[in-house]
């Protein structure tokens, strides 16, 4: 399989295994659409990490022989597809880390934007969104997810240019949040997670999406949500046992629900 799921310690491991470079294609994604949907649904799994299994690329993003050789209904579908797939990493109420180790271009790239995190390690690879070099455009998020994290300037003379930057370029630019040493890299990504992965995580998952959803709409509409998700809350266990031990002056037991 070109993705796949494995857990550990409540931590979902998506793993994308497709060498050489994680090129992805029709087949890819739908696979990674099954990891990310087996991830949300089990409870047993409190937060995610996205990562490669090559030492190279995280992901080269969409495979270019599929749209050379496809037709315009098939390189629709693909985009479609494509997007269905990451805008789930969004809408999964778990937090979600990019745990990036090698070249992450175009929809590589924009993958990883769709994580909530992303933790880069040291090294000379690049991170970029080239598609303008092809006469595309970043057409998996990437024109509205980077401006949303960078600012609309900086994203836009990225995109513009198509260039790549290093992982400390990133650093500086915003686009990921952490640079460790790549021995490190998912010991750090797991450290991250974990902190998520205990007390109140039906609370940290509203949380996430509250805040990750709602950034894309008027703030109107993220009031809305953040009222519908409070609600949702109120109705959980972790919250009534969250305000009776408030009350009782102990330490609460959470369950995740």
């Amino acid at each position: 399989m070109a993705v796949r799921l494995e857990t550990q310690d409540a931590i979902g491991h998506i793993i994308l295994d497709r060498p050489p470079a994680n090129s992805y294609d029709r087949e890819f994604m739908e696979e990674l659409d099954a990891a990310i949907e087996a991830a949300r649904s089990d409870d047993g799994i409190k937060a995610i990490v996205v990562r490669s299994a090559s030492e190279k690329f995280f992901s080269a993003g969409a495979d270019v022989s599929v749209f050379a050789k496809s037709d315009f209904d098939t390189q629709n579908a693909f985009v479609v597809c494509a997007n269905e797939a990451m805008g789930k990493f969004e809408s999964t109420p778990k937090v979600v880390v990019a745990a990036i180790n090698g070249h992450c271009l175009g929809g590589g790239l924009e993958m990883a934007l769709c994580c909530d995190f992303r933790i880069a390690a040291e090294g000379t690879y690049r991170l970029g969104l080239p598609e303008v070099t092809l006469g595309l455009l970043p057409g998996t998020g990437g024109t509205q997810r980077l401006p949303r994290l960078i600012g609309r300037q900086k994203a836009l003379d990225f995109m513009l240019r198509g260039t790549a930057m290093g992982p400390q370029d990133a650093l500086a630019a915003g686009i990921v949040d952490e640079v460790v040493p790549a021995p490190q890299l998912l010991d750090k990504a797991l450290e991250r997670l974990r902190a998520y992965t205990s007390g109140p995580t039906f609370a940290i998952g509203r949380i996430k999406k509250a805040v990750v959803l709602g950034a894309g709409m008027r703030l109107d509409e993220g009031l809305k949500l953040e009222r519908q998700l409070l609600i949702e809350l109120f109705k959980s266990e972790d919250a009534k046992e969250g305000v009776t031990a408030f009350v009782e002056k102990r330490k609460p037991t959470y369950k995740g629900k």
